[in-house]
């Protein structure tokens, strides 16, 4: 999944992370970005993906010690940051 998907950067973090943490994924990515970002979930742009990054993987990290699956997750992350095709 690249930076092209459709919906809003939020929407397309909560839609990684759904394979990741399942049912309480709304839930979690909604209190990261409010809490540490101090902004509403809808306001999240691409800008803020390093941050949201590093307070997501800080959150899973104390979930699970198998750091492959936690690094896997990151690098979905990261391509949702990368430019589109005919983006700059």
């Amino acid at each position: 999944m690249a930076g092209n998907a459709n919906g809003s950067i939020y929407d397309q973090v909560v839609k990684v992370t759904n394979v990741y943490l399942g049912p309480a994924t709304e839930r979690f990515i909604a209190r990261q970005v409010e809490n540490h970002l101090q902004k509403a979930p809808e306001e999240l742009t691409k800008a803020d993906l390093l941050s949201l990054m590093d307070w997501i993987k800080a959150g899973v990290s104390l979930l699970t010690e198998d750091s492959g699956i936690v690094e896997e997750y990151m690098a979905e992350l990261r391509k949702l940051g990368e430019p589109a095709n005919g983006e700059s």
